[in-house]
């Protein structure tokens, strides 16, 4: 089994975050592999940018989701993924779309609506430990 680990943005925009379409029609947030030499935060920073075209500051580490799966573009072998989640603040609302990575649109959707749009269950998790973080900062003003 090989291990890969990967790390990414919760993106957050007023009061909507970063979604990226597929070109299969499936919602997912910006993430990517960890480079030689790079941190996870370094990783989410560059993949944000690289994916979507924005410019972010970290606001907090959210925590890491953990799944398996089979690269069926190398013999079906079974890859361990940790893939750690930040909360992001974008610097604008514009965002372009990295179509060479699949990526056929990017939207920052409604705070209440992001949770549905998106495709994964763990990726739903995350978007809604961010809501609360956003909530709770807000509440603390």
């Amino acid at each position: 089994m090989r291990e890969e680990i990967s790390a990414g943005g919760v993106v957050v925009f007023g009061n909507a975050i970063l979604l990226l379409k597929k070109y299969n029609g499936d919602w997912v947030l910006p993430k990517g592999k960890v480079e030689l030499h790079e941190t996870i935060r370094e990783t989410a920073i560059r993949e944000v940018h690289e994916e979507a075209g924005v410019k972010v500051d970290v606001l907090k580490y959210l925590g890491e989701i953990h799944y398996t799966f089979k690269n069926s573009w190398e013999d079906n072998h079974v890859i361990n993924k940790t893939v750690h989640w930040f909360l992001m603040q974008s610097r604008t609302i514009h965002c372009i779309p990295l179509k060479d990575e699949g990526f056929i649109d990017a939207n920052f959707i409604h705070i209440d609506r992001a949770v549905d749009l998106a495709k994964y269950h763990d990726e739903k998790e995350i978007i809604e430990k961010a809501i609360q973080q956003i909530n709770k900062t807000s509440q603390d003003k």
